[in-house]
């Protein structure tokens, strides 16, 4: 059974680091892109970052979250991480990873298919 795990998010101070975990079973997650969304409290869903297939995939970000998270894969723990630093408030909200439906990753929703629980993610001012 083809499931995505979510996990590694908490209540942190601004400035603060944590990463996000996303773990597949029942498929190989080097396979297809990866990616990483997240929902705020009365907003619709977002892209925050994805990688491509493959070890040395591309890696794509949205501007609001450049230059402070880092996507990586790790083949051999079937897992995608995504570490977040220098965290703010407005980066609190509920992150999914979600598995692309082609190799190649554009931030886009659509280009997504089967989807994590979810982590909640706090960042407190």
């Amino acid at each position: 059974q083809l499931q995505l795990v979510e996990s590694g998010g908490g209540l942190v101070q601004s400035g603060g680091s944590l990463r996000l975990s996303c773990a597949a079973s029942g498929f190989t997650l080097d396979y297809s892109a990866i990616g990483w969304f997240r929902q705020a409290p009365g907003k619709e869903r977002e892209g925050v970052s994805c990688i491509s297939a493959f070890s040395g995939g591309s890696t794509n970000y949205a501007d609001s979250v450049k230059g402070r998270f880092t996507i990586s894969r790790d083949k051999a723990k079937n897992t995608v991480y995504l570490q977040m630093n220098s965290l703010k408030p407005e980066d609190t909200a509920i992150y999914y990873c979600a598995l692309g439906l082609y190799s190649v990753c554009v931030l886009r929703q659509s280009d997504f298919g089967s989807w994590g629980q979810g982590t909640q993610v706090t960042v407190s001012s």
